[in-house]
């Protein structure tokens, strides 16, 4: 088997896979429902970071973009402005 991390020795590997495929499927769930907030909170950050003087309404929107897209985020919201004036 090739390895998944190649900076994770391979025993190491071989038992978080074993744990994984034990995992019951609400473990499963539970761990991807953590990686995903992580990932959110890791995108919104960089967003703070790299728009310090943005309002939290627009840094929902710019999130929202890189989540689904800015054309979809568009016909969903409407532009920005529209979707502060919305509230």
């Amino acid at each position: 088997m090739s390895a998944l991390f190649p900076d994770t020795h391979p025993k190491m590997e071989a038992l978080q896979i074993r744990l994984w495929r034990q995992a019951s499927p609400t473990r499963k769930m539970n761990m991807l429902a953590q990686l995903n907030a992580s990932a959110r909170l890791l995108a919104w950050t960089g967003l703070q970071a790299r728009f310090p003087n943005a309002s939290e309404d627009e840094l929902r929107f710019k999130l929202a973009c890189l989540l689904l897209g800015e054309e979809l985020t568009r016909k969903v919201y409407g532009t920005h402005r529209e979707a502060s004036h919305a509230k």
